[in-house]
């Protein structure tokens, strides 16, 4: 089971960096599945971290701007139901979003959850840019993510680094952000998430 620990205070090569995804959904198949999380635009940060090693492993960026999206660059996560395009996953709701959490934590890494609230603006560019960005090549997850980062107003400081767990640290040092890390006793290979699919009763974009 899951655990997960609230801290609103901060704390200053998982295979999921795979190879780059040229999947292209369709644009039935994007709008069908339209999910706008309630509440504020926000830019959440995910980082996968070894349990043994304590060295990052995979980065990924949420957005909730007029919808929710979720840019996992390089990522081996994905289901048939949630369209995708070039690393760019649609219908966000908070079941696919549980789902991609179950799938990284497991009892040899952690993922924190990094979240902080963004204008409007800033959402929607976000949005535009993970769409524009194109497949990302194997074990670019982390630099993909700063370069989109360093292009949005108030985050040009963000760090050009291989290493995830760096640009968690930089996000940590912005006022307001959340974070939150989840653990799993899930057995190290879990590719039967997949295999199994999401959960009864959870769809993309509801």
């Amino acid at each position: 089971m899951r655990r997960s620990f609230l801290a609103l205070a901060l704390i200053a090569g998982l295979a999921a960096c795979g190879g780059a995804d040229n999947k292209w959904a369709s644009d039935e198949a994007v709008a069908s599945v339209t999910f706008r999380e309630a509440g504020p635009p926000t830019l959440t940060l995910f980082t996968v971290i070894s349990n043994q090693r304590n060295s990052g492993a995979h980065s990924a960026l949420m957005i909730n701007g007029h919808e929710r999206v979720l840019f996992d660059p390089a990522g081996t996560w994905g289901h048939a139901r949630i369209p995708e395009r070039h690393d760019v996953h649609y219908g966000i709701s908070s079941g696919v979003l549980d789902f991609y959490i179950d799938y990284h934590s497991r009892i040899t890494y952690r993922v924190v959850q990094q979240d902080i609230v963004v204008s409007p603006e800033v959402a929607e560019l976000a949005i535009r840019l993970v769409e524009q960005n194109g497949p990302v090549p194997k074990a670019h997850c982390s630099k993909s993510v700063a370069a989109i980062m360093k292009r949005l107003p108030g985050f040009e400081g963000a760090p050009d680094s291989w290493f995830p767990t760096a640009l968690m640290d930089y996000l940590a040092t912005k006022p307001g952000v959340k974070e939150e890390t989840f653990y799993d006793d899930d057995p190290h290979i879990n590719y039967e998430i997949l295999v199994e699919g999401l959960p009864a009763g959870v769809a993309p974009g509801t």
